[in-house]
């Protein structure tokens, strides 16, 4: 069960993700698909029930857990006075990454020419495409993305969602919230909040 203030959002909610598939998570404004996106990387507390990794409690294998998830929030996450380079780095000291080549996941992104300006001087849609470029970074299997095309245009959302197909393709998981429709060459596995 997750409660927001004394609303109960959902209770008795099952699901299982496996390597190779995507999760979308439905519903309306307000059902959910954010709370439990956060409840699961830890940001807020389930009431009761359990949260499996490879079928043990991450509460009792919180570090190994965190480890295997990148979670890009609706937020961006990054430094405003960084460059997308000092804001890729720092976080790649901080977790588990396949790759270091900061550049080579700019350029993935179109936002390499960007790569030494502050992040405040670019626009929405460029700084989301930086935040994604984490992403491609990470080694973690599953993915965590809470509205991953927010301000980004066409041809950024198709660079999205074929990135996410690559990951779902190389047995990554992927949990997927988003307002937009989400067109995958995967197969999609549905959960409605609403």
């Amino acid at each position: 069960m997750l409660l927001r203030g004394d609303r109960v959002l959902f209770r008795r909610l099952s699901f299982e993700i496996s390597a190779g598939e995507l999760l979308l998570l439905e519903g309306r404004n307000g059902s959910g698909k954010t709370s439990l996106l956060r409840a699961i990387v830890g940001l807020l507390h389930f009431e009761d029930g359990e949260l499996l990794w490879q079928g043990q409690a991450t509460g009792k294998q919180r570090q190994e857990f965190s480890a295997a998830t990148a979670w890009l929030a609706h937020r961006n996450g990054l430094k405003p006075d960084l460059t997308p380079i000092e804001n890729l780095r720092f976080e790649s000291a901080l977790a588990p990454v396949k790759s270091r080549d900061v550049d080579a996941a700019l350029e993935r992104l179109g936002v390499l020419r960007l790569r030494k300006l502050p992040v405040r001087a670019l626009s929405a849609g460029q700084q989301r495409r930086v935040a994604f470029a984490r992403m491609l970074l990470s080694a973690a299997p599953l993915w965590l993305l809470d509205e991953p095309y927010t301000n980004l245009d066409r041809e950024g959302r198709d660079l999205v969602t074929g990135i996410v197909a690559e990951h779902v393709a190389a047995g990554g998981m992927c949990m997927l919230a988003a307002h937009q429709e989400v067109e995958l060459d995967t197969p999609v596995q549905r959960l409605n909040l609403s």
